[in-house]
């Protein structure tokens, strides 16, 4: 997983990819807990892409 500072807007870019669907979800699941840890507050919400 990927956690970057978007170049054109106030907000942290999140990206994910796995060898497998369930990989990629795991991934994803444990990136967010390790982002929740460090700000609970964090308000996180899904791309339109």
């Amino acid at each position: 997983g990927l956690i970057r500072a978007s170049n054109t807007t106030p907000v942290l870019v999140l990206r994910f990819e796995g060898h497998t669907q369930d990989a990629m979800q795991r991934i994803e699941s444990d990136m967010l807990a390790l982002l929740r840890r460090v700000k609970p507050d964090a308000q996180i919400e899904a791309a339109a892409h």
